[in-house]
């Protein structure tokens, strides 16, 4: 190198020390930014009404004219919107039978949804301990959600009765294989960097389960909650078209005498009371993930 060039060199870096030492020190904040919740966007609202209003339009067309046109049916037997709103939920009388029915059928499934959560995360949690009860297990498992409900109904008969029981075991049967799948999926997908952490930190089986497994598991666990949910409300009105002892007619007992008395209107609100219990218990149950797992996993992001 020249003596010109050290010459400048010397020079460029005395005045960049120069300049550094008088300029004030810089603060890096490493804070992260607050998260700031995006604005609800129209279409989450105008999306669902749109929706609705085709829907609407598209029954009462088929009423009026899609029936005898495309199918060669009456139109009674697909009374109009109004029709039902008028004889199912403006009548007094029918009004109560339906909100009897609701209620003993929310019976069924919730009472069903509960021991299915109980029975099917223990379930879930054996066979994440331990891979021998995985394939013992689950071949079974499949091979009950594969049955149809109508095969063993006197085997549910003899041991259940025909009641209330009954109905729960067939909510409980038709709903087990989601949170099953979802929890035991949630609990053996934790990263292994997290377990190699626990191990150096000498943490125990259950401290592993319960502060790792668990919270890393939540997102697919609620997700199983959810599917669970829609299923235990059809077991529900599914058991009660084959389990009707008793003094407790459930919305799908109702519906059927409606249908025996050509009421079809009176049954059609019927219908919509259930479809509506169903996307409750499923809303409830995403609202309740977001609350649980919160903001920082994908599926509680979406649509918030």
């Amino acid at each position: 190198m020249s003596p010109e060039t050290e010459h400048v060199l010397a020079i460029t870096e005395a005045e960049v020390l120069s300049h550094d030492a008088h300029e004030p020190p810089v603060h890096v904040d490493f804070d992260a930014p607050p998260v700031i919740k995006p604005p609800r966007e129209w279409s989450t609202i105008i999306g669902p009404v749109v929706v609705f209003v085709l829907f609407i339009g598209f029954w009462e067309y088929m009423h009026r004219d899609g029936m005898r046109r495309f199918l060669d049916k009456k139109p009674s037997l697909l009374p109009s919107p109004v029709t039902v709103i008028d004889q199912a939920f403006l009548d007094k009388r029918v009004r109560g039978q339906l909100l009897e029915g609701l209620g003993w059928t929310s019976y069924a499934a919730f009472v069903g949804l509960g021991i299915t959560i109980v029975i099917g995360m223990s379930l879930a949690v054996l066979m994440a301990r331990a891979v021998w009860l995985e394939r013992s297990i689950y071949p079974y498992l499949v091979a009950l959600q594969a049955t149809p409900v109508l095969a063993i109904v006197p085997i549910i008969y003899s041991i259940f009765g025909g009641g209330m029981e009954s109905r729960i075991y067939v909510c409980v049967m038709i709903s087990i294989f989601p949170i099953v799948t979802n929890t035991l999926f949630g609990l053996t997908s934790v990263d292994a960097a997290q377990h190699d952490l626990f191990t150096l930190r000498n943490a125990g089986s259950f401290t592993r389960l319960f502060k790792l497994q668990f919270p890393a598991a939540m997102p697919a666990i609620f997700t199983g909650f959810r599917i669970s949910a829609g299923l235990a409300v059809i077991g529900a009105i599914v058991g009660e078209q084959f389990f009707r002892q008793g003094q407790k007619p459930g919305i799908g007992i109702v519906m059927e005498q409606f249908r025996q008395k050509l009421r079809y209107p009176a049954m059609f609100g019927g219908l919509i009371i259930a479809a509506l219990l169903g996307i409750t218990v499923f809303f409830v149950f995403s609202r309740l993930a977001k609350l649980v797992v919160g903001h920082w996993h994908e599926s509680t992001r979406r649509g918030s």
